[in-house]
């Protein structure tokens, strides 16, 4: 091994022998090194031969320091601690930007993805979750003087398991994608992969459908002095985009939406405006060039002079109206319990030359997981062992809460004061902001302005007027206060949203939900700084709740450089990581810590005493154990809940252990079955043996009998055998002869005495004959000409006789009863499932609606959305634990304006649940236990009603009146599933009937007529009592 590969064990511990063995390691391509389970990683800035399948295949299933160092032994061991432990793991992968954390996610991922179960499913999650990296980097990533694919968002995953390993699938959670970056690159960056790759990799075909041209330099919102990138084909990851988002579920026709949103994007940055003076001496701008504008609402679906509107003017509305409207939240909670998996590709700490709001972010962002770290391996450490009871040395670090505590403080922090300068009336401007942040954090010891109380700063030239400076963990950074309101209130004009809303496009609908004229909403939306605080706090907890693995990314050099180790640069950024203080608390402490139950639980086949059952206490059953074992007394300490292992060979040394000894129970049990199964067939042998030895007996003493008879006939004489069969045969002869004359005889006496009885019924008896020869005639003829076996055949041969008509009616009855048997005889379950429910529906509704005859010939299929394989959906269908019966598309009828808004109808047999269409949020869910009753009209219309019982809580808002067109399917479902739970529902056929909407009973009455607008039932509100449907003529 080259250096050494845990710093744990590096002699001397300086920061110096640190340096030099990283750096000896690097020279020789080891870019992996531990300080006891943390993984420093060196970026290499070059492709190096140790991510190969040999290479998963070498360090699946070793212990963590059986290998040479590798980012595949810190996967391998988070993922057998998931597998077999049964604890959730998040691995944290943090460090600068390009100090390689985005390549470390991906192999950690592609590790899992290559050691875990294998099969159809399993491996299309796999495949899913592998290629979801491609599309996020296309959108999220981009090259910076730093890095040449740079995440420009957060990404936190976490990757569901199953009780056996398997990947069930993901979840994926971003935070502050740098949207100033669509607009202005600095110099020397790029902006989103995607623009470039579209133009780059996109047939000319697919060019000419966008209307975008190859030539870069026709596009103000691509920067060209940094257009090509070394290392980067554009035009190869265009096409393996395209392939991963058809592998993550991308539908073709969304795909082209989102290029087709892509292109609009470039449009739009080509549009400038020019200045015009109006008569009232105030100026206005209008669109210069109209070209791209008129592409772009091409593109769109967008009114031309809507949006040009929208680009030049501003709508101000004031209302004295304030609405509340109740949310509801949709929540799942899985029975199952599932393993989780978190992988953490968050921004690296940035320090540019201009740091503005974005920095601020991120660096906020890394403060927190900086905290994590110190939270989770120096002060929890070092508390545990004073908690324990175990004799230690308290190794102090720097603690960067304080750091935290001046962004996030709610009263006096950084972003609760650039909020509260967001929020208050009057003039807000960056300036006011930063004489704010002078006058609250002048005192604070990491804050730094030359503006502020603090005299220190006011000569300090390094420091701007219109600047801030902060002390960060990893050094200070200079942010200049421009644009921090402006970003943090992140507001888009009404007028803008609501023409974006008014596209024929599907996805600007889905992204400028604000924009909908019937949802306006006047509340002030929360800011950029409050959401993503949020956003941090709730991934700061989710980390919490599992076990960390941490990958510590170190940047070898400025220059993006495969050979160059900068010593300074490395050295700065092992400081303020912290790792010296990790080896240092490391090497006091202990590498290993196990509750005594547990401990016990795992090992205790070590050792007589303890195997099977331990009947002590755990702790005193670990203290034989270890005694037995012969472990030195130096190698583990008794906590006063745990035990300590001190180095981690003696914990590989009974692991070991414990696998030899499970290998020589399996061997034992393999024994002992294998005797049982031997033995079994032996006895088996020996039966069958005594039963062939008892019959071979028999048949040699049969044999031996015989052979006697023989001998005794060979001694009795020719002559004598002669004779003997002479007077068998003449007795024969006689028996058959006195046999033959006794018959005859009997026949003669018989017909003397019966001949007077003859001739008196010989009639009846050639009736009898006759009828019996027609009525043989009958079912020969009958079984030649048999109809075919369809139940629906009405056809029967026709009777010969007039005296057959009793007998031949009977005989039509009786086959169309057998037909029909052996026609029900080839129904499958599900077939004759489907032929009830057609049978309850022609009780319930026959000669009752007059749209029931058109369903008859419509087999009910009952999931019409395909829950399980339409990934739209997929997130709904996990929501719903019971099985779906029903699937289907219906409208749902506004009492307000008699208007339909499509939604999503499940049932199962406990609910029914209805949500959004597009986005698949659940909006009701109803316990069929609360409903009641059902009323449709007479006519051909598909409108019903649900009546909810009084009193309940799904009947908050009222009964439902709904319209689909498979109504009849809906409604036998409902009442099949009612009836088999042994309660009835009320089924009320009627032209007019009434609703309750929350606190109002609204009348629903029918009338027949032609609708203007076409064939379909069309409904309308009268007033604030009646809605008219009108039905069209039959």
């Amino acid at each position: 091994m080259i250096g050494v590969g845990d710093m744990v064990l590096l002699e001397p511990l300086t920061e110096e022998s640190f340096i030099n063995n990283l750096k000896n390691r690097f020279d020789h391509s080891e870019i992996y090194t531990y300080i006891g389970s943390v993984v420093i990683s060196l970026n290499p800035y070059r492709p190096l031969p140790i991510y190969t399948a040999d290479k998963v295949e070498e360090y699946r299933n070793r212990n963590f320091y059986e290998l040479s160092p590798h980012i595949y032994a810190l996967a391998d061991e988070a993922y057998r601690s998931l597998r077999d432990q049964d604890k959730d793991q998040c691995i944290l992968i943090t460090g600068e930007s390009g100090a390689g954390k985005t390549e470390a996610s991906k192999l950690v991922m592609s590790y899992v993805a290559a050691v875990c179960g294998k099969g159809q499913e399993v491996n299309k999650v796999k495949e899913q979750l592998l290629q979801s990296n491609p599309v996020l980097e296309a959108f999220g990533n981009a090259k910076t003087v730093r890095n040449d694919n740079s995440s420009r968002f957060g990404k936190y995953m976490d990757i569901e398991f199953d009780f056996k390993g398997d990947p069930l699938g993901g979840v994926i959670s971003n935070y502050l994608l740098e949207k100033s970056r669509v607009v202005k690159q600095p110099r020397g960056e790029r902006n989103f992969h995607i623009f470039y790759q579209l133009l780059s990799g996109a047939s000319e075909d697919t060019l000419k459908k966008l209307k975008l041209d190859r030539d870069l330099s026709k596009y103000n919102y691509l920067s060209l002095d940094s257009a090509a990138v070394n290392g980067l084909d554009d035009a190869a990851n265009f096409r393996t985009v395209r392939n991963a988002m058809q592998i993550v579920g991308f539908m073709e026709d969304e795909v082209q939406s989102v290029l087709e949103l892509v292109a609009a994007i470039l449009k739009l940055g080509n549009i400038e405006f020019k200045p015009e003076s109006r008569v009232n001496g105030f100026d206005e701008s209008r669109v210069k060039d109209k070209n791209d504008l008129k592409e772009m609402c091409e593109l769109l679906g967008i009114e031309q002079s809507a949006l040009e509107r929208a680009f030049s003017f501003r709508t101000v509305e004031a209302r004295l109206d304030k609405v509340s409207t109740t949310l509801n939240v949709a929540q799942a909670q899985t029975k199952v319990r599932k393993k989780v998996m978190g992988v953490l590709d968050i921004y690296g700490f940035e320090i540019f030359e201009d740091n503005s709001f974005e920095q601020f972010i991120i660096n906020y962002c890394n403060e927190k997981l900086q905290q994590i770290f110190i939270e989770l391996t120096l002060r929890e450490e070092q508390e545990e062992y004073v908690r324990e009871g175990i004799e230690w040395t308290n190794i102090e670090y720097f603690n960067n809460a304080i750091i935290c505590d001046l962004i996030e403080n709610n009263q006096n922090g950084i972003l609760a004061m650039l909020d509260e300068e967001c929020l208050r009336p009057g003039t807000v401007t960056d300036e006011t902001f930063l004489d704010k942040l002078n006058t609250i954090c002048a005192d604070h010891q990491h804050f730094e302005s030359r503006l502020s109380k603090n005299s220190k700063f006011l000569t300090d030239h390094t420091l701007p007027h219109n600047c801030f400076r902060i002390q960060h963990y990893a050094g200070k950074v200079l942010y200049r206060v421009e644009g921090f309101v402006d970003k943090n209130n992140d507001l888009l004009y009404r007028d803008l949203s609501q023409v974006m809303f008014k596209a024929n496009h599907s996805l600007m609908k889905l992204l400028f939900p604000e924009g909908n004229p019937n949802k306006v909403n006047l509340k002030r939306p929360p800011t950029a700084g409050f959401q993503f605080r949020a956003s941090v706090g709730t991934l700061m907890k989710n980390l919490l709740t599992k076990n960390p693995n941490y990958i510590r990314c170190i940047k070898p050099n400025d220059k993006k450089a495969a050979h160059i180790f900068t010593e300074s640069l490395v050295c700065h950024q092992v400081r303020y990581l912290g790792l010296m203080e990790n080896v240092r608390v490391r090497r006091a402490g202990y590498a290993f810590r196990q509750a005594y139950e547990p401990c016990l639980e795992r090992y205790k086949m070590l050792c007589k005493q303890t195997w099977p059952h331990w009947k002590g206490p755990a702790r005193e059953g670990v203290e034989v154990l270890l005694t037995d074992l012969q472990i030195p007394n130096e190698e583990f300490s008794y906590g006063r809940s745990k035990i300590f292992i001190r180095n981690p060979r003696t914990l590989f040394t009974l692991e070991n252990k414990r696998a030899q000894c499970l290998e020589d129970l399996a061997t034992l049990i393999q024994k002992i079955y294998r005797g049982w199964k031997r033995r079994t067939e032996f006895l088996l042998m020996k039966r069958s043996q005594v039963v062939v030895a008892a019959w071979y007996r028999r048949y040699a003493v049969r044999c031996s009998l015989i052979l006697f008879l023989l001998m005794s006939l060979e001694d009795t004489g020719f002559l004598c055998a002669r004779k003997i069969l002479r007077e068998l045969k003449y007795q024969k002869r006689c028996q058959e002869a006195v046999t033959t004359i006794a018959a005859y005889w009997h026949g003669t006496q018989v017909r003397r005495e019966y001949r007077k009885f003859f001739r008196a019924n010989a009639g009846k008896k050639i009736y009898e004959f006759t009828i019996q020869r027609i009525m043989q005639k009958y079912f020969l003829e009958l079984k030649k000409t048999l109809p075919s076996m369809s139940p629906i055949d009405k056809s029967w041969p026709a009777r010969p006789y007039l005296f057959l008509e009793g007998a031949h009616t009977e005989l039509r009855r009786i086959f169309h009863l057998w037909r029909c048997k052996k026609y029900r005889e080839q129904f499958t379950e599900q077939k004759k499932a489907i032929f009830e429910e057609k049978l309850e529906a022609s009780e319930i509704f026959k000669d009752k609606k007059t749209l029931y005859p058109s369903s008859v010939g419509q087999p009910f299929k009952g999931d019409y959305l395909e829950m399980k394989t339409n990934p739209r959906y997929q997130k709904l269908n996990n929501l719903v634990e019971e099985k779906v019966i029903l699937a289907d598309i219906v409208n749902k009828i506004n009492r307000a304006n008699g208007k339909g808004a499509p939604r999503v109808f499940l049932l199962t047999k406990i609910n029914l649940v209805l949500a959004d269409h597009k986005t698949g949020q659940m909006k009701a869910s109803v316990p069929l236990s609360d409903l009641t009753g059902v009323s449709v009209s007479s006519q051909s219309d598909g409108f019903f009603a649900l009546r909810l019982k009084e009193g309940s809580a799904s009947a908050a808002k009222g009964d439902f009146l709904l319209s689909s067109e498979r109504l009849i399917e809906i409604i036998t479902k409902l009442h099949r599933i009612k009836t088999s739970s042994g309660e009835q529902i009320n089924i009320d056929i009627s032209d007019e009937f009434l609703v309750q909407f929350k606190q109002d009973k609204v009348c629903v009455k029918f009338l027949q007529g032609g609708p203007k607008n076409g064939n379909s039932a069309t409904c309308k509100r009268k007033n604030n009592r009646l809605l008219e449907v009108s039905v069209p003529s039959p």
